[in-house]
């Protein structure tokens, strides 16, 4: 049987989104775990397009695979993912040894490339490269917010939510796999459910994942905090499988940095809506992330930043500097 390599960049969304793709591969080949250096008939490649340095990263990631390839240690490379949506029309003249390039938006034909046939029966099917006891579980594809300083939008499109009962069977197969945890994932997990039901279902989709046989714990990532639905906090203090953890990158505290960002909240909505979180769920653990640098910020709005994350006592906190991405509202209207 011929052998895959997959090498997944990015965030976990790309994690899941290459474990459906093994799951209609495996059996077509022998899977060979990421990091391990032995010759392969086929690099599968997911890359990531998000910021700068993630750019970088996943570019240098294809230039490796194809000196692998040249040296005769793998037949073929296969790239897809955000990289190769956003750069479609010039990655194949830069690198044309790259056997084949795909988008972020579609993966049957990725796996019709590689020799399969994709398979309804498996949609729900994951092939695991996670630990066996936790898994990912995407719950949306693509964004309908708009931030300023963010090219997700025009890479994995509009928002899409996936049906409740596609993701509780998607759960029960994971389950049957003995993953014990969830983590959900999305774009914005707090906008699931508006495009299927016309309402906010994150706290729906909770409880229907919480009655999984086998499923113990149900942690919630990258929530945005716009009209935050307070239900999901009920869920967090009285459903004992849902976490007391909260995903919520805040990106910035300071009024005027928070509107170049096109965050649609205020400062005081922020504290007001941290202060709540504590309050309704004792001992709940929050991460968030930072951008610093983001065009007008300035000095004071720094400090406020760093006496809001003094104030609030984040578990957590991941800080990032602003990278400038082509096509964004901050690339195309914040000049120097």
């Amino acid at each position: 049987m011929k052998k895959l390599q997959t090498i997944t960049l990015g965030c976990s969304k790309n994690k899941v989104d290459t474990e459906h793709i093994l799951s209609h591969l495996d059996g077509h080949y022998e899977i060979v775990p990421e990091g391990e250096d032995i010759p392969v008939d086929v690099i599968l490649l997911n890359t990531c397009g998000f910021i700068g340095d993630a750019k970088e990263e996943s570019v240098q990631a294809v230039l490796d695979a194809v000196d692998r390839k040249s040296r005769g240690l793998a037949q073929q490379v296969v790239v897809f993912g955000c990289l190769s949506q956003r750069y479609m029309n010039e990655l194949p003249d830069l690198i044309p040894e790259v056997d084949a390039w795909f988008g972020a938006r579609e993966f049957d034909p990725v796996i019709r490339f590689l020799g399969a046939e994709p398979d309804e029966a498996k949609r729900t099917s994951r092939f695991l490269t996670t630990p066996s006891h936790y898994a990912y579980l995407k719950i949306s594809e693509g964004c309908d917010r708009r931030c300023s300083y963010c090219a997700i939008p025009f890479i994995r499109g509009a928002h899409k939510s996936v049906p409740i009962e596609k993701l509780v069977e998607e759960a029960e197969n994971l389950a049957d796999k003995g993953v014990k945890e969830l983590i959900i994932i999305a774009q914005d997990t707090t906008y699931y459910g508006l495009d299927l039901y016309r309402r906010r279902a994150l706290a729906e989709l909770l409880q229907k994942l919480s009655e999984v046989d086998g499923i113990e714990w149900i942690r919630i990532h990258y929530s945005y905090p716009a009209a935050f639905p307070e239900d999901v906090l009920e869920q967090m203090a009285n459903n004992p499988k849902v976490c007391r953890y909260m995903d919520i990158p805040l990106q910035h505290i300071s009024d005027k940095v928070l509107d170049n960002m096109h965050r649609h909240v205020t400062g005081a909505w922020t504290r007001e809506l941290i202060s709540k979180m504590r309050e309704k769920v004792p001992g709940v653990v929050l991460r968030t992330t930072m951008i610093v640098g983001h065009p007008g910020e300035g000095k004071r709005d720094f400090n406020e930043l760093l006496e809001f994350a003094k104030e609030a006592r984040f578990e957590r906190l991941g800080a990032f500097k602003y990278s400038e991405e082509e096509g964004t509202y901050g690339a195309e209207n914040f000049k120097d």
